[in-house]
């Protein structure tokens, strides 16, 4: 995950809400176009979010909820960060959100796997979240550690499962998640490897979450990597591939089987800052491939702006049958340009040119009349890159 940071300033006692790939000649029937976006636990009054979520007619939005080893239900600041996400879905906003902490506190032995899925199991009896983030790119190291691996995440996945849909029987959507490097189809295998040699009879996961980031700014979606430890949405086939590897055959249902899909939970593409919007920045850019939000289209018919990546990468994921929703990260811009500046507003609040593309892009999917037959990577003519 291109994380937000988790911090927050806030403490105060709050009251819980009561329980409330191949080409394709068309897209799938059902589709989810989110963001991820954390300002909603921050902010007390959501009411300018909310309205820019229905304004580019996204379905859902994704906030993270820190967790640490021990805990079995929120602390107070975690608490209201759950009380605002839950105000949202009082307000017909679908959240999704993702439970993870630092590597080095990550559930990997039975007794804190229990309690980890027992902080769930307090938070969906007291708030109406369906969708479930379990962890956070669990092959990367940077989330989960090498030391507990697949192995250990399953353990998780199946303690959870099974936990919550005691709970909540088919009105939970438990979702796992993996990062486009560190092997995520290597992960998959070994993940199914773990789940057969403990002779599951049952699912583990109802949704396979993914992070198909680009390996830089301005890297067409459609494009195969040749590193098989990469996956990115050109490289779809590559991680369903390891899914009916690990997975065909048993209890745990496919993508494309009944409800079960693929998730792209964050994707994302930085931009260029110009001089005027400086000054709600800091620091210096790391990331040597930004591109701009809108490039000139007569002058510059190569250049791949932000518009065109963001409309490339969700008009192609709705082109992939197997996958079930598409998520950028993230809405605002970060303001450490050490950090990332793919949102479609400016670190002030307001619109990036590459905003209304998106937006066009969304009505496009949202309309269903996406011609996949066009789309680059779903069957449609892949131009050259490099150009």
């Amino acid at each position: 995950m291109r994380a937000g940071t988790l911090l927050g300033v806030v403490a105060c006692v709050v009251v819980m809400l009561p329980l409330a790939a191949a080409a394709s000649p068309a897209p799938t029937p059902a589709f989810l176009v989110g963001i991820d976006d954390d300002h909603a636990k921050w902010l007390a009054r959501p009411d300018g979010l909310l309205g820019k979520y229905r304004d580019l007619g996204l379905d859902a939005v994704r906030v993270t909820i820190p967790w640490r080893r021990g805990q079995t239900r929120p602390t107070r600041l975690v608490g209201v960060y759950l009380h605002r996400a839950a105000a949202m879905v009082a307000r017909g906003q679908r959240v999704v959100i993702s439970v993870f902490g630092r590597p080095s506190e990550a559930p990997v032995d039975a007794k804190s796997r229990h309690q980890y899925c027992d902080f769930l199991h307090h938070v969906l009896v007291r708030v109406p979240f369906r969708d479930v983030v379990v962890w956070n790119e669990a092959n990367s190291p940077r989330f989960w550690p090498s030391s507990g691996g697949a192995p250990a995440y399953e353990a998780l996945l199946a303690t959870c499962w099974r936990r919550l849909h005691a709970l909540r029987q088919d009105d939970v959507n438990l979702i796992s998640t993996t990062a486009p490097h560190h092997d995520p189809a290597g992960f998959i295998r070994a993940l199914g490897a773990a789940y057969r040699e403990r002779g599951r009879r049952y699912p583990i996961l109802d949704t396979f979450g993914h992070n198909p980031y680009p390996d830089y700014a301005s890297e067409p979606p459609w494009v195969q990597h040749d590193d098989p430890r990469t996956v990115g949405q050109g490289d779809l086939e590559r991680l369903l591939g390891a899914i009916r590897d690990a997975f065909d055959g048993t209890a745990q249902p496919l993508p494309g089987e009944g409800k079960t899909t693929v998730w792209y939970l964050e994707t994302g593409f930085q931009t260029t800052v110009p001089r005027a919007k400086r000054r709600f920045y800091r620091g210096v850019e790391t990331d040597a491939f930004v591109v701009p939000p809108l490039a000139q289209r007569k002058v510059e018919p190569w250049v791949r702006d932000q518009a065109r990546q963001l409309r490339d990468a969700l008009l192609l994921a709705r082109c992939q049958p197997e996958v079930g929703a598409f998520f950028n990260f993230e809405l605002l811009d970060e303001d450490r340009l050490a950090g990332w500046q793919s949102g479609v507003l400016w670190r002030d609040g307001t619109h990036k040119p590459s905003y209304e593309a998106f937006k066009n892009a969304v009505r496009l999917v949202a309309s269903g009349s996406v011609d996949c037959s066009t789309v680059a990577g779903a069957g449609g003519t892949l131009p050259p890159w490099p150009p």
